[in-house]
């Protein structure tokens, strides 16, 4: 047991460390073979990635991955990731859309240590990137969400320690994402993930669950097929192992843009390819090795929450009262299904946070939670067991961090991959672009029609910010104009999660990026003049508006030419010189 498992006094596990030292005496001496000139550029590159580390855009520096399973993170935690963001990298980081973190510019030479300081307190790099099996997401309200099915948690614990380090797991033909949803939200976005299990109760009380496969966006966008329609939660590792197997042997080699098992499945056909995996799961369960580490009727139950009294901590009258508190809460506040408790999720702009802000945190953790916070897929961070009574006390404290920006998952809370300021392959700054537009949003308000809209931006095609499942998703690209590069990004509307299925967005046109808060104010006119019904909501009207008025409604910003373009139109957001594509090879920070 883990020294964090030791310090919270009772076995859940979610609490429990993923690291080993071996990770990390493995790196120090593979690095050491490479500088030796014993392994070539290629075997280096493709070690590395397996263990979080990736090139960026600038030379001499790393973006390195945490690995942050099903999203939770302790307040001790919190503190090493604080500690690496300002001793080893530049003051900050960044929450991804797989609830994992990211951080930038970090040298090469700190790396080992990094490393060390985060398995200190049971966090891994392992298996962050690279062609295995990713970080396992899971829903942020795991276990007090009212309307949960049930807890989706030590299932998704016990697959991620079944599988991590596993013999196929470093190996696959390419990266392979799994997701587990406890409730009906969409909150993890189950439908494009390779492999998704969405929780279920059959009629005698079993709980189990709804397996999709073979789920993706990029250039192949593939909702998940239904693989299994309930597998009993006993069966839940003997299926994955078969999948697993399937995929490492089927998967294709020699392309790593056909590799994805959505390729597997549309080479084969769906039912052939589920006839393979079922073929393989009865030679699994004859195997007799996967069973789950807990009974799966009944299993471990995370406790309330033991924290020193909290009754010097007042909520003052007066942020009570505060309309800017009101809009907070109304949009960042969550009643638990255990009574007395609330939810409160931070919003962080495109998941960016200083090392200050952490370390702030993980103390409010302590204070006025459980000691952990969970990640959620909008990048945002998420404090659970917070005495309802206590929230206007909690944002008092948030504020003068800059930590109480209202419309968490809403519209105005832009999601964005790290784009073109790191990433080697984007070929826009995706992430100012986001600032742009969030900046210009803030003042829509509590419009009732914005509830499940979103806007999702990506630097390059393979949607690191899940752009295509948006309501408008915005993928970053290039076009030559008068010999001169212009930064456009492809417009898509009518994306989104609707129960077990996704939609993806439909294209518009190649929007010059410097005429993004122009297209968003044109598309949310169109809304509002010509939706169907008052209560007619933004996510609703752009999945079924003809495309054509859609077209219309943003024709004239679409046009650009050598005579219309103006010297600003070839800056990218947050550049002062013109644009560069002056992209690198595939290592996508997705």
């Amino acid at each position: 047991m883990s020294e964090l498992a030791a310090a919270s006094g009772t076995y859940f596990p979610g609490r429990l460390g993923f690291a080993t030292t071996a990770d990390i005496e493995e790196f120090v001496a593979t690095l050491e073979r490479y500088e030796k000139g014993e392994l070539t550029a290629e075997e280096w590159r493709a070690f590395r990635l397996l263990r979080g580390v990736y090139h960026q855009r600038q030379t001499d520096v790393q973006m390195l991955r945490v690995k942050v399973p099903q999203g939770i993170l302790s307040a001790t935690q919190l503190r090493a990731l604080a500690l690496v963001a300002v001793r080893d990298g530049d003051g900050r980081c960044d929450v991804t859309t797989r609830q994992n973190f990211q951080f930038h510019n970090i040298r090469l030479a700190h790396i080992e240590r990094a490393m060390y300081t985060l398995a200190d307190v049971g966090m891994t790099t392992r298996e962050a990137c690279g062609n295995s099996i990713r970080t396992v997401t899971a829903c942020p309200l795991a276990g007090v969400f009212p309307d949960e099915i049930f807890d989706v948690t030590p299932y998704a614990d016990a697959f991620t320690r079944y599988l991590l380090r596993g013999p196929l797991s470093s190996s696959l033909p390419r990266k392979f994402k799994v997701a587990f949803e406890g409730c009906r939200r969409g909150c993890v976005r189950a439908p494009i993930n390779d492999l998704a299990f969405v929780a279920r109760i059959s009629p005698s009380g079993q709980p189990g669950f709804l397996v999709l496969c073979g789920g993706g966006t990029s250039t192949l966008a593939r909702s998940g097929g239904e693989l299994i329609d309930f597998l009993p939660a006993e069966d839940l590792l003997s299926l994955s192992e078969a999948v697993v197997r399937v995929f490492h042997r089927e998967g294709n080699r020699k392309n790593r843009h056909r590799a994805r098992i959505k390729w597997v499945i549309e080479k084969l056909g769906f039912p052939s390819f589920k006839e393979l995996i079922l073929v393989e799961w009865q030679k699994v369960k004859a195997e007799g090795l996967t069973s789950l580490p807990f009974d799966p009727q009944h299993p471990p139950v995370e406790p309330l929450p033991e924290r020193p009294a909290l009754g010097t901590i007042t909520s003052p009258s007066e942020v009570l009262s505060d309309p800017a508190f009101v809009r907070w809460q109304k949009s960042n506040v969550l009643r638990q299904k255990q009574p007395g408790f609330s939810a409160v999720t931070v919003t962080l702009p495109m998941g960016g946070l200083t090392a200050t802000q952490l370390q702030l945190l993980a103390d409010l953790t302590e204070r006025f939670g459980d000691g952990f916070a969970r990640t959620t897929v909008e990048q945002n961070i998420t404090l659970r067991y917070v005495p309802t009574e206590k929230v206007a006390a909690l944002y008092q404290e948030l504020l003068p961090a800059s930590l109480t920006a209202t419309g968490a998952g809403h519209f105005s809370d832009v999601v964005s991959c790290p784009g073109a300021e790191t990433c080697a392959i984007a070929v826009t700054t995706s992430r100012q672009m986001g600032r742009a537009l969030r900046q210009h949003l803030t003042q829509l308000g509590d419009d009732p029609g914005l509830t499940g809209a979103s806007l999702h931006l990506s630097g390059c095609p393979n949607g690191c910010g899940q752009h295509h499942v948006a309501t408008i998703g915005l993928q970053g690209g290039l076009r030559k104009l008068g010999g001169k590069a212009l930064p456009v990004y492809h417009l898509g509307v009518g994306g989104g999660i609707d129960g077990d299925r996704a939609h993806f967005t439909r294209l518009v046109g190649k929007l010059p990026a410097q005429r993004g808060p122009q297209a968003i104010d044109r598309l949310l006119s169109l809304w509002k003049t010509d939706r169907q019904r008052d209560d007619e909501t933004l996510s609703a009207f752009y999945r079924s508006v003809p495309l054509d008025k859609v077209k219309a409604a943003v024709a004239d910003l679409l046009d650009i030419d050598e005579t219309t373009a103006t010297p600003a139109d070839f800056i990218d957001h947050g550049q002062t010189a013109p644009y560069s594509s002056d992209s690198g090879d595939a290592e996508a920070a997705g």
